[in-house]
């Protein structure tokens, strides 16, 4: 009988899975990886033609799921499909090009704005399935299935988007830099019901920042859009 402190290995109760209990941590390990091993063999060979079948169905699904994406080597160009203002572009790209590069540099469309590209400006700001995303924190890959919508696809022909003729109106921008961007965040902003007052509207207009401070025309601009729209 071997007397480890209080316990005692040869009690006639405890089972080999108990015994591992009282070994020293590295050879418990050893224990328990040979067990699994074996027990992992027996499996193998005791299962016998009749739930093969199933055990390979399994096994495949198990496999499908956990299976890594495609490897891309560093440096290689993937060709991404995607829809913006409603027409499917095609466009070739390495898998770390932001939305926003691939809007201005693959495509041309230079009206979305790169401010910080930190994420901090709202400059950038696009409407992605009608949610406004800040494209240069976004990877142009990950929207290969969205509706993507710039500030060039809000107007229809010559008529002008609600916002876009309130911005005028009000005289809400200055230098023009962040116009994009908050128009295309006050779209949104009216669509998701926010505008229910002045507050409100800077609230949630307020990730969209303006260096030429033109905040009080912004909200009038976005108001009577909001008044507009609802029309």
């Amino acid at each position: 009988m071997n007397d480890h402190g209080d316990r005692f290995t040869s009690d006639p109760d405890v089972t080999p899975e108990r015994k591992t209990e009282f070994l020293p941590e590295s050879t418990r390990r050893t224990m328990l990886k040979a067990m699994a091993a074996t027990a992992a063999g027996t499996a193998a060979v005791g299962t016998g033609a009749a739930v093969a079948p199933a055990a390979a169905a399994e096994t495949a699904t198990a496999g499908a799921a956990t299976a890594p994406a495609k490897a891309i080597a560093a440096g290689s160009s993937v060709e991404v499909p995607l829809k913006v203002n409603g027409r499917v572009r095609e466009v070739v790209l390495e898998p770390r090009v932001s939305l926003l590069d691939a809007l201005r540099e693959r495509l041309g469309l230079t009206g979305t704005k790169k401010g910080c590209d930190r994420g901090e400006c709202g400059a950038c700001t696009v409407l992605v399935d009608g949610e406004r995303v800040k494209s240069c924190l976004t990877l142009a890959v990950m929207q290969r299935d969205a509706e993507v919508t710039t500030i060039e696809g809000l107007a229809r022909g010559d008529d002008l988007h609600p916002v876009q003729e309130a911005f005028i109106k009000h005289d809400a921008f200055q230098c023009g830099a962040c116009t994009p961007g908050q128009i295309m965040s006050a779209v949104a902003c009216i669509n998701e019901g926010r505008t229910g007052s002045e507050t409100e509207i800077r609230e949630w207009m307020s990730g969209n920042l303006c260096r030429c401070a033109a905040y009080q025309n912004i909200v009038a601009a976005v108001a009577e859009a909001a008044k507009e729209v609802r029309r």
